[in-house]
């Protein structure tokens, strides 16, 4: 009988004669979770995000109590320096930074303790419209593109001696609040200056670069800045004279472009670009 049952069952011979695979299988069988186990588990899980919730709770709440006393502390800083914010444009940029790290806008109303402190309302109003006043009265010459230093030329004007200093940062943050009335204002890279675009067409990226190359030390074949010519922009961007063409065009049509056509050698028509020609800025 055992011979029997050696020659057909070699798997229980294997079995038997080896005990350590019992001793796996058992011990594979042991360490499976149970109900009990899974339960055990779960309420770890549990222990562990209540843990984990109370704990982000606790830096939640820390952060809110050290932003309270950073706006404290920034509120005492104004108190102290209010007259160097309100005279030194410098000044008044690095505090702008200072309360923009602390979450604070003082030019979200025109009403409330900072308008009140430091009367960043009405300042920033009336910068507002003296920039209005200049982009719109200069439209005719420029197409509504006004390079920045020409745009704080004209509001220093219209400030008169006696008003606060201005600075870039203040024009920009002006102009940041006229954006709400619609009109297109906003500010654009050109090459390493910036322009002050105060009508609502965009710029498309062939007539940002036309605008772009224009205000080169030489223009693009023009012979001098704010000048292009339509053999020089297809020679400078590679462009075809179908493209060339249609941005020079669009640039005319907005008013943003003038036409040329007394070249002295009479050999091409040329175009200039108002805000960024020195020519017909000054």
């Amino acid at each position: 009988m055992s011979e029997l049952v050696s020659q057909k069952s070699p798997l229980l011979g294997a079995r038997v004669g080896r005990p350590d695979v019992g001793f796996v299988v058992a011990s594979t069988m042991r360490r499976r979770p149970g109900i009990a186990g899974i339960h055990q588990r779960r309420d770890t899980s549990a222990v562990l995000r209540t843990v984990g919730e109370e704990a982000s709770e606790r830096s939640l709440e820390t952060m809110r109590r050290q932003l309270t006393t950073f706006r404290q502390s920034l509120e005492e800083f104004a108190l102290r320096h209010k007259a160097d914010i309100r005279r030194d444009p410098a000044f008044r940029a690095q505090f702008h930074k200072m309360c923009a790290n602390c979450g604070v806008d003082p030019l979200a109303s025109n009403k409330g303790f900072w308008a009140e402190l430091l009367g960043f309302g009405d300042f920033y109003y009336e910068l507002g419209v003296q920039i209005a006043e200049a982009c719109l009265s200069s439209r005719d010459e420029n197409g509504g593109l006004l390079e920045l230093h020409d745009l704080m030329a004209m509001v220093l004007k219209r400030r008169g001696k006696v008003a606060a200093p201005v600075s870039e940062d203040d024009v920009f943050r002006a102009i940041d609040r006229l954006k709400v009335l619609g009109g297109g204002w906003s500010v654009h890279s050109i090459g390493r200056g910036r322009i002050i675009r105060s009508v609502p067409d965009e710029l498309n990226p062939d007539t940002s670069e036309v605008i772009r190359l224009a205000a080169a030390a030489d223009g693009v074949g023009g012979g001098a800045p704010g000048c292009v010519s339509t053999t020089g922009l297809e020679k400078e961007c590679g462009w075809t004279r179908g493209r060339v063409d249609a941005a020079l065009g669009e640039l005319v049509k907005r008013g943003m472009a003038l036409v040329d056509d007394g070249d002295p050698s009479g050999s091409e028509r040329l175009y200039w670009i108002p805000c960024v020609s020195p020519q017909m800025t000054s």
